[in-house]
């Protein structure tokens, strides 16, 4: 992990004209922010026509059904494929963030749901382990993963023709994403929004609360930049460290 070396000491006057500098640079970035906002929700929708059918706690469900009388669902692509002992730890670093949100979202006229390829009993005995009480169900023995393009072949991952992330190769054989879908009064069921990559950055409130910290993300030199991140039950404990050192 990188040291953050202290700034030079200045009077709060200093301060507040270099903070409101930099206030006027966060507010283009909120009005953008607002602007891709719109953006997106003018995007085309597409119908989704195939009949995917998922294993659940409570036995077959349909896509539709895990609206739950709602308009809006956000799904999380998590990555847990058959014979893999636990999910990606990436991906439960998103899921870490998902229980307290379940209630404001239905607030929103919205719903979520987790799908992982692995099948229900591996899904649900992870679950088990990590606490978690968000719906996760099985896409085992469909090709939803495949179509939502967050599951590759080896060849594929080998000779890089497979379509992540609106082009992009995949590193990998299962990566992450989340999807937003629509259903109407109709019961037809829309897909309007899907994002990969850094995009599943949404889920990861953390980092949001650490870029706002001197040392931020931390993640220079590491093999990776999440190469810190652990399932979390699996961090070791990390005392407060006096920073006069005692």
């Amino acid at each position: 992990m990188t040291t953050t070396a202290n700034p030079s000491a200045v009077s709060p006057q200093h301060w507040l004209a270099a903070r409101k500098a930099l206030l006027e640079r966060e507010k283009e970035l909120t009005h953008l922010r607002d602007q891709i906002a719109r953006e997106r929700r003018a995007l085309p929708w597409v119908r989704v026509d195939k009949d995917y059918v998922f294993d659940t706690p409570q036995g077959p469900r349909r896509l539709a059904d895990f609206f739950d009388g709602r308009h809006q669902l956000v799904m999380q692509h998590f990555m847990l494929p058959p014979g893999w002992e636990q999910g990606c730890k990436s991906c439960s670093y998103m899921a870490d963030h998902t229980d307290p949100t379940l209630v404001h979202l239905a607030q929103r006229d919205t719903s979520f749901v987790a799908v992982s390829l692995a099948p229900l009993a591996d899904i649900e005995r992870f679950r088990k382990r990590m606490g978690w009480k968000f719906p996760w169900v099985s896409s085992h023995g469909t090709d939803f993963n495949r179509d939502f393009h967050v599951t590759f072949t080896a060849e594929e991952k080998e000779n890089g023709t497979g379509d992540y992330n609106f082009g992009s190769k995949p590193p990998g054989q299962e990566m992450p994403g989340v999807s937003v879908f629509w259903k109407d009064d109709a019961g037809v069921v829309f897909h309007t929004y899907s994002t990969y990559g850094r995009g599943v950055e949404v889920m990861m409130h953390t980092y949001n609360l650490l870029d706002l910290t001197p040392k931020g993300r931390d993640e220079d030199g590491l093999d990776f930049t999440m190469a810190w991140v652990r399932h979390h039950d699996r961090y070791e404990s990390a005392p407060a460290k006096s920073c006069c050192g005692g």
